[in-house]
């Protein structure tokens, strides 16, 4: 035998079934089946695989386009921070050493030396300080230049610090020929006048923070003005003091990454963030190409990943369409033997529903029976032969209570299978729960599951449907015996609340209920037990019965160690609910 005999599936020599089939005919068309099943699902499995791979280019570059520009801009927010920072503590310096000084000791220039070097001490970058008076004329200074009587009132910076209370500058080279930045601040004395605290910052710390940033993608950090002259190094766009090769930034509050092109068409990451209260603008500028390597290294895994998969899922479609198949033609062979096997468990099923008919009529008769061996019991009476024979008396009693016992099971049956009139009446609690217990008594004996039921003496009767109370208790403890396992325990405990109710507890050994389900147990098709057959409607009727009948129920469970209903019932119904 050839290996595509081996390998050829059953119903392909006999896809097509022809006997007795009828207008489904087309049904057992065996290898038509296989054929919808191989093509539908792979289908189904390779167009979207496929599709995928059509714009994965497009989607995975997003992505990844995505997470560089916010790796760029939490990179930015970091740098922005870390600039932010130095400028402002310079700046809250200022105002600690106005606030802790007089105008008088500002102007001692062996104080203002002191402050200068306690400044130096604790912090990097100030060169030098400086009084300006309010005519504008440097009234004292510490630094390595002679600027005591500098007049700068005529200078711009004099001007705004008058203006706008603080004062930030570019970094420029003045006569120093050395780059450097000016902060300013206004302070007003208390004769109306006002004071200019004036300090100098070498470059040098703003830059070695910048320095300290680690730029992928062959990047560049660096802070320019609103100009566009470069106030820090850059790598690649240009010297200090320069016009940066890259166009200035629009402005905007919020830290923002966009993409440009060098003089050479090379595609740029760029995130920038202007520093408030500052003319500068912190920029990072990263190459896209590079960033973007690792995508183009994983276009070609992505290929011989789509070529592995198509193989995959044809190969997995043919041997499930095979198989599947395969069994449904075994199964369809089997199915004429299986009918027979169905007619069967039908003829059960109607004799079950005759057996439960039946029920309904055996009362007659028994009744029948009853009164006449009743009869037959009184006539004896009568005459002293037979009412001295014992024995025969004795067979009489026997058929009697041999017929109180049917009646007795044929009406408990029926009372909890059929439905019945709404019927309002004082019921006795205890009977209740017997008669629900006795019920289920064979199944507690054979499950040795120990049953209790304590009811004291002083419980009044109360009116209610006893039809509703019988299936509230049945429904309980039906539900009590699912939950536990063989050798469990139930309790059943009946006490007076109040004048105007009773309370009855169903508490069980169970496994519980979880906290999570149980604000949903009440839920109608909410069931823990679908997979043993529940439907969820169980408790949800009960629940929907207490209701009905003015009262109403509590659960309390914990998983593994069981579950309490307690049922509270008004001692007299409310008319309306009849």
């Amino acid at each position: 035998m050839s290996i595509i005999e081996k390998l050829k599936p059953k119903f392909w020599s006999n896809g097509v079934r022809d006997a007795g089939m009828g207008t489904t005919r087309h049904l057992f068309n065996f290898r038509r089946i296989w054929n919808l099943a191989v093509f539908l699902t792979a289908g189904v499995a390779l167009v979207p695989l496929i599709s995928m791979t059509l714009i994965h280019y497009e989607v995975t570059q997003n992505a990844i386009e995505s997470e560089v520009r916010n790796h760029t801009m939490r990179l930015v927010r970091n740098t922005w921070r870390t600039v932010s920072y130095f400028l402002n503590e310079r700046k809250t310096v200022l105002d600690l050493v106005a606030h802790e000084h007089t105008y008088e000791d500002l102007k001692n220039p062996i104080k203002l030396a002191a402050i200068l070097k306690n400044l130096k001490k604790r912090l990097g970058g100030v060169v030098d300080l400086g009084v300006i008076d309010s005519s504008g004329i440097q009234t004292n200074y510490v630094g390595p230049y002679p600027l005591v009587n500098k007049d700068y009132s005529d200078q711009e910076s004099f001007k705004k610090v008058i203006e706008s209370g603080i004062y930030t500058s570019d970094f420029f080279l003045g006569f120093r020929n050395v780059p450097h930045m000016v902060i300013a601040r206004k302070y007003v004395i208390q004769n109306g006048s006002f004071y200019v605290l004036r300090a100098t910052l070498d470059i040098k710390p703003v830059n070695k923070a910048l320095n300290e940033i680690e730029v992928s993608g062959l990047g560049d950090v660096f802070v320019i003005n609103r100009k566009g002259m470069l106030q820090t190094p850059s790598r690649y766009h240009g010297k200090i003091l320069e016009k940066v090769s890259l166009p200035v930034p629009r402005y905007s509050k919020e830290i923002q990454v966009v993409e440009c092109n060098t003089s050479n068409r090379e595609p740029l990451i760029v995130g920038y963030a202007y520093i408030p209260d500052t003319p500068f603008i912190l920029m990072i500028v990263q190459q896209k190409t590079e960033l973007m390597e690792r995508w183009y290294k994983t276009r070609m895994e992505l290929f011989w990943f789509l070529v592995i998969s198509i193989t995959l899922i044809l190969i997995v479609t043919l041997g499930m369409a095979t198989y599947l198949v395969n069994k449904i033609y075994i199964a369809d062979n089997e199915r004429v033997s299986s009918l027979h096997k169905v007619e069967y468990s039908n003829r059960l099923a109607s004799i079950g529903r005759l057996a439960a008919g039946v029920a309904h009529e055996v009362n007659n008769p028994l009744a029948i029976i009853n009164e006449k061996a009743g009869l037959i019991k009184d006539l004896f009476t009568y005459k002293e032969m037979y009412s001295e024979d014992t024995k025969l008396i004795s067979l009489i009693d026997s058929i009697i209570s041999s017929v109180e016992r049917c009646g007795t099971i044929t009406k408990r049956l029926l009372g909890f299978a059929r439905h019945m009139e709404v019927s309002i009446r004082s019921i006795n609690v205890r009977e209740v729960l017997e008669e629900v217990l006795g019920f289920l008594e064979k199944e507690a004996e054979y499950r040795s599951i120990k049953v209790s039921l304590n009811v004291p003496d002083d419980i009044p009767e109360f009116e209610s449907d006893r039809g509703k109370v019988q299936q509230i208790f049945l429904n309980l403890v039906n539900n009590a015996f699912a939950a536990m396992e063989d050798g469990g325990s139930l309790d059943i405990t009946v006490k007076r609340e109040d004048e105007d109710f009773i309370s009855a507890t169903v508490t069980d050994t169970g496994c519980g209920i979880p906290k999570t389900d149980i604000e949903r147990i009440f839920c109608p098709f909410f069931s823990t037990k679908t997979e043993k057959g529940g439907t969820g409607l169980g408790l949800s009727i009960t629940c929907g019965l207490v209701q009905e009948i003015g009262g109403k129920i509590d659960v309390q469970s914990e998983v593994g160690k069981g579950t309490t209903f307690t049922i509270t019932l008004p001692l007299k119904i409310d008319k309306e609910r009849k």
